[in-house]
């Protein structure tokens, strides 16, 4: 079975991340490429590939079950860091997400899931990959987005927050537009497969609150005065997140949803 071999890409990946964080803080310019850069990215082709292999192998893309999405989570994370990194130069990002990348690669190392299943019919829709692989993307993006938000609550150093608050506003434009997007997608799918755009189901919910609170985010952060209603929206918006991902299986009302994902 192909998941067997999971570990090996985790681990490879891993040793490669880490060994690109710990040189990201070691170098003295930003050219790209640099070693850091390299083993960065390095880990991430590496990630990338299981991924493919699986797809290939599976006969179906990798996104049915909790533990295939956070499989693309982690390697969302991955890339996200790194842009960041080569964008805004922020040393401390790659560390960040391969933490928290980590975590869900431990996760899926503990607990093994079934990802050999053929899918159902309705997700055989031309929809299924681009509603999933566009929201993953966004969920990863918003995640740096909070790690950046948690960084500014822990630094010391005041006189660079202008700058920390542009880049958060860009990640979260970007994060809110894929997020839009992923809800549209979602939306278009719905209707094919069920007849209604929007039936209020549980995760439907969760996922317009998630919506809500970083549209209402962009909307006041160029406001100073808002500054600290802001930075409690982007916390705010990831706890909705991580609710509308993970945690929405786990309410008594939300066990008959279509929305899922599969154990």
């Amino acid at each position: 079975m192909i998941w067997d071999y999971f570990i090996y890409f985790a681990v490879a990946s891993l040793v490669f991340w880490i060994a690109g964080s710990i040189m990201a803080f070691r170098i003295s310019n930003f050219e790209i490429p640099n070693n850091s850069f390299i083993a960065l990215a390095t880990g991430s082709l590496i990630f990338a590939s299981f991924i493919l292999w699986m797809w290939i192998s599976g006969g179906r893309p990798p996104l049915r079950t909790m533990g295939e999405t956070r499989l693309w989570y982690s390697f969302f994370l991955s890339v996200i860091g790194i842009l960041i990194f080569v964008r805004w130069k922020y040393r401390w990002i790659p560390a960040f997400s391969t933490m928290m990348a980590a975590v869900f690669i431990m996760i899926n190392l503990l607990k093994p899931e079934i990802h050999t299943k053929a899918l159902m019919p309705a997700l055989q829709s031309l929809w299924f990959v681009p509603h999933v692989v566009v929201y993953m993307f966004a969920y990863a993006m918003l995640s740096a987005s909070f790690l950046l938000t948690v960084y500014m609550l822990l630094k010391r150093k005041k006189q660079s927050v202008k700058n920390d608050i542009l880049v958060l506003e860009e990640l979260v434009r970007v994060g809110f537009a894929f997020l839009t997007i992923g809800m549209t997608f979602g939306s278009l799918w719905a209707k094919v497969a069920w007849g209604h755009f929007w039936t209020w189901d549980p995760k439907e919910t969760w996922a317009l609150f998630t919506w809500l609170a970083y549209w209402i985010f962009l909307f006041i952060i160029g406001k100073e005065k808002y500054l600290k209603v802001s930075v409690s929206l982007s916390l705010l918006g990831f706890i909705c997140l991580q609710i509308c991902w993970i945690g929405v299986k786990y309410l008594p009302f939300a066990q008959q949803s279509l929305h899922i994902y599969y154990k």
